[in-house]
């Protein structure tokens, strides 16, 4: 049930993105538009397309809520898997999991660290040039 409920959201998700299937959509509205005056603009007139575009609204949300779900666990594996392999911390395989204002405390660390990193470099920058100058007045 579960590879059938995939591969039919895989595939809604994949056509109701593509440009034919906007046109589509538009020339239904075009179409129910010009039918106004046909139809007086009757109650049931507007029923049809109330009903025909919640009914889709509806599915959609389910098949691309669960389409973003997979495809946001697959990066996140992925990146896991980066970070394993990698010199980067192990302590973030997983923080997805962790609640907003945890992530948030994690992501101001990291934030702090690459300000101190950048301004390490920037002081490293600093010396080497002067002693580049200190080199080049000795030389001359």
């Amino acid at each position: 049930m579960e590879k059938l409920f995939t591969g039919i959201a895989n595939k809604v998700a994949h056509l109701s993105g593509m440009p034919l299937t906007f046109a589509m959509c538009c020339l239904i509205v075009v179409v129910w538009a010009v039918t106004g005056p046909i139809f007086g603009f009757s109650d049931t007139w507007q029923l049809i397309i109330n009903t025909g575009t919640t009914i889709i609204t509806f599915l959609m949300v389910f098949l691309i809520q669960n389409t973003q779900n997979r495809d946001g666990a697959a990066i996140q594996a992925k990146l896991d898997e980066l970070i394993r392999v990698s010199e980067g911390h192990n302590h973030f395989i997983g923080i997805e999991h962790l609640t907003e204002t945890e992530v948030e405390e994690i992501r101001d660390k990291c934030e702090r660290a690459a300000k101190r990193h950048d301004r390490e470099i920037a002081e490293m920058a600093k010396k080497t040039a002067a002693q580049k100058r200190g080199s080049k007045k000795q030389a001359a």
